[in-house]
C-alpha cells in the first residue's frame, strides 16, 4: 500500500503532483531548494515563486532536506529539472528506503552521459525500481484540479497497479504501460518538436507548418524510440502524441513560448535570461541529435532546432533547408 508520497522539486510540477497527491488522500513531504519556498509552503500554503496563484492543502509538509523527504516514503516523485536528476537522486541515496519506487516525473535526456534519466537512477539507486511518470500535464491546471490524463510507466506490474491507485483522482486519470523507455522519449523529445512549432509560430508561417512539425516530430519520436528498443506504438499514447499537441500548441508551454520568442528574433541567452523556469527542450536537443547520429536515426527537425539553438545557424536557412528536403513516402515510423 503506498501511502506516503516524497516528491524532490519543489517547481511548478512538483508543487502539482502535490497537490494531486493529497487529493488522493496521502501524506505528502516536498522537498524544495530554496529555503523560502519550503516555508512558504508550510506556513502560507502558498508556492508563489513557482505556482502562482494556488492555494495548497495545509497537509502538504515541505522541507529543503532532500534525505527527509525521502527516508519514511513508499514512493518517491522526482521532479527535479532532467539535468539536475543525478545529483538530486544521489543527495537523497542515504535515506532511500530500499524497494521503494523511484518515479521519474522529469522529461529529457542526461546531457552529459547521453542516457536516459531511468538509466542515471538505476546507477544512482540501484535497489530502486524506475518508473515513469509522463503525459500532456500544465502544471497549473493539474493543481487546480482540471481534468488530466498521464501515463505511468513501469516493468513491473505490482507498481503499475499501486502507483496510479495511489496518485489517481476523479479528476486526474493515470493509465499504465510497461515501455519505460519509449515513455521518456516522448516525453524527452517533444520539447525539442515544441521549440520547432514556437519557432515557426513566431516567425508567422501559419497553422499549416505547425501541423506538419507535430506529425512528422511524431514520426521521429517513434524512430528514435524504435532505435532504443521502445515500442513505436507508444508514441502513438499520452506520454508522445498528447504530449506533444500540448505543448506544440500552447503559450503555457515553456518550450513553445521560447520557440516563439525565438522565431519573433530575439537572442536564446536573452530569453533564457529572464526566465527562472527550465525549457529542457534546449538541453535535449544536442544530445537527442547526438543519440540519433550514433544510432543511424533519422531526425531532421531535431537537428535543425540543435543548428539554431547551439551552432549558430540562421533561423530562416534552417527552415529553408528543412522545406528544401526531398519528398518521401509518408510512413509513421521510417
Amino acid at each position: 500500500m503506498i501511502e506516503r508520497i516524497g516528491i524532490l522539486g519543489a517547481g511548478a510540477w512538483g508543487t502539482a503532483l502535490a497537490a494531486a497527491a493529497r487529493r488522493a488522500g496521502r501524506t505528502v513531504m516536498l522537498q524544495a531548494h530554496e529555503a523560502e519556498v519550503a516555508a512558504a509552503i508550510r506556513h502560507e500554503h502558498r508556492n508563489q515563486r513557482y505556482l502562482p496563484g494556488v492555494d495548497l492543502d495545509p497537509g502538504i509538509d515541505a522541507t529543503t532536506e532532500a534525505p527527509a523527504a525521502v527516508a519514511n516514503a513508499d514512493a518517491v516523485l522526482l521532479a527535479c529539472p532532467a539535468q539536475h536528476l543525478r545529483d538530486v537522486a544521489g543527495a537523497a541515496a542515504p535515506a532511500w528506503p530500499p524497494g521503494t519506487p523511484a518515479v521519474i516525473c522529469a522529461k529529457g535526456i542526461e546531457q552529459r552521459t547521453g542516457v536516459l534519466l531511468s538509466d542515471v537512477i538505476a546507477e544512482v539507486l540501484p535497489a530502486a525500481p524506475a518508473c515513469v511518470l509522463s503525459g500532456p500535464s500544465f502544471a497549473a491546471e493539474v493543481a487546480r484540479d482540471l481534468p488530466a490524463a498521464l501515463t505511468l510507466a513501469s516493468g513491473e506490474a505490482r507498481l503499475r497497479e499501486s502507483l496510479p491507485a495511489a496518485l489517481g483522482t476523479p479528476s486526474l486519470r493515470i493509465y499504465s504501460t510497461d515501455d519505460v523507455v519509449g515513455a521518456q522519449v516522448g516525453g524527452a523529445i517533444k520539447n525539442v518538436i515544441a521549440i520547432a512549432c514556437g519557432t515557426v509560430a513566431g516567425r508567422g508561417l501559419g497553422d499549416n507548418a505547425r501541423a506538419a512539425l507535430v506529425t512528422r516530430g511524431l514520426a521521429e519520436m517513434a524512430r528514435l524510440a524504435a532505435a532504443l528498443g521502445a515500442r513505436p506504438e507508444t508514441l502513438s499514447g499520452l506520454s508522445g502524441l498528447g504530449d506533444l499537441v500540448l505543448t506544440c500548441t500552447a503559450m503555457q508551454s515553456r518550450n513553445f513560448s521560447l520557440g516563439v520568442a525565438l522565431g519573433e528574433g530575439r537572442p536564446l541567452a536573452e530569453i533564457l535570461g529572464e526566465r527562472i523556469t527550465v525549457a529542457e527542450g534546449v538541453h535535449t536537443a544536442a544530445v537527442a541529435v547526438a543519440i540519433a547520429h550514433r544510432l543511424g536515426v533519422e531526425m531532421p527537425i531535431c537537428a535543425a532546432v540543435d543548428a539554431v539553438l547551439n551552432r549558430g545557424a540562421d533561423l530562416d536557412e534552417t527552415i529553408a533547408g528543412l522545406l528544401a528536403r526531398p519528398r518521401k513516402q509518408e510512413v509513421f515510423a521510417a
